[in-house]
């Protein structure tokens, strides 16, 4: 691993357990167990580390995303793909939770900081492209209006369940993790017989 790639892992790391306050270059060293300044050299401001990481995370989710095509059989239906997603759900939350707590930080910082938000974008449409073309191997029409959807639908209900006590969740309907993945999927990903142009009006709206 490259010194610029360990320095954004660590900052990916603080941003899920410290939040955006705790996130400093200073941190960052001691993180990391390089010389004091080291990130300082790499990211001169907070703004570019933040910026750095969005960058990051879009490399690694493109990474995960390239390597399950390449691992995917010829024959793959939609029902396997959307099985993907209770699995994706329960890693997100429970597995690891690094990568969706880092993000929900860089999306609040992406409201006041416009370099911030504009790395996030190409994070975002990045995800949604490689969405989509799973998707299409599997034989859908997706689209990235399908699956960037798909992927905000997504964090909302991580946010949620990382988020709210076991009490409410089960009150409100948000206590079944793999009903969610399917749910989000099903809610925006079309049938394998629908064509671009019978979506049309819907995406016009």
């Amino acid at each position: 691993m490259s010194r610029r790639d360990l320095l954004c892992d660590t900052a990916i790391q603080i941003l899920a357990v410290e939040g955006g306050r705790g996130l400093t270059h200073r941190a960052i060293d001691r993180e990391a167990g390089v010389p004091i300044g080291t990130t300082k050299n790499y990211f001169p401001t907070r703004e570019s580390i933040l910026e750095a990481c969005a960058a990051r995370m879009t490399s690694l989710h493109r990474t995960a995303v390239d390597r399950l095509r390449e691992t995917t059989p010829a024959d793959i239906s939609a029902t396997d793909v959307a099985e993907l997603y209770p699995a994706l759900l329960r890693r997100a939350v429970a597995d690891d939770p690094t990568q969706m707590l880092a993000m929900v930080e860089l999306y609040l910082e992406a409201v006041r900081r416009p370099g911030v938000r504009a790395a996030l974008s190409g994070m975002v449409l990045a995800n949604a492209e490689a969405g989509a073309a799973l998707q299409q191997a599997a034989g859908l029409p997706s689209t990235v209006r399908d699956t960037g959807l798909l992927d905000a639908y997504f964090l909302g209900v991580a946010i949620s369940l990382l988020a709210l006590p076991v009490e409410t969740l089960e009150t409100v309907g948000l206590d079944d993790p793999y009903a969610l993945g399917i749910g989000v999927f099903s809610a925006t990903v079309p049938s394998p017989t629908e064509a671009p142009a019978e979506r049309r009006p819907a995406e016009s709206r």
